[in-house]
């Protein structure tokens, strides 16, 4: 009967006779719940250090796949440039070679102008030279 009247006033009894505000079931169910949550915080502590040496690995290989993605751009982009030199170079060197195929034929034609002519005046000589 003294136990209820306390009940009622918010006053209990635990298992070793002391008085307490909350009731001992509630004040189990807190213990375990702070010793839950102390479990709780561990394993965040443990997941974070896991997660951690997981992410610093994860990051070098990010660093080295950047690194590696900058080598590949600089290599296709130095590829692209020696493919444009050498398109220059090409078309320099065929311009160069319409220029010797037209100086070619100036000299052909030349040559054979001179022909003639050499034509021409070895015939005048055998001219002059039977007329004496």
């Amino acid at each position: 009967m003294a136990k209820d009247i306390l009940g009622e006033a918010g006053l209990h009894f635990d298992e070793l006779n002391k008085l307490r505000v909350l009731d001992p079931e509630v004040t189990q169910q807190t213990i375990e719940l702070k010793e839950e949550c102390k479990d709780f915080v561990d394993k965040i502590g443990q997941f974070q250090k896991i997660v951690g040496g997981l992410i610093e690995p994860v990051d070098q290989l990010t660093k080295e796949a950047e690194n590696e993605k900058m080598k590949a751009i600089g290599a296709r982009n130095l590829l692209k440039s020696i493919a444009k030199q050498r398109e220059a170079q090409q078309q320099q060197l065929q311009a160069l070679i319409a220029e010797k195929k037209m100086q070619l034929e100036r000299y052909r034609v030349e040559y054979e102008a001179l022909c003639k002519v050499e034509a021409e005046q070895n015939e005048f000589i055998d001219q002059f030279i039977f007329q004496k």
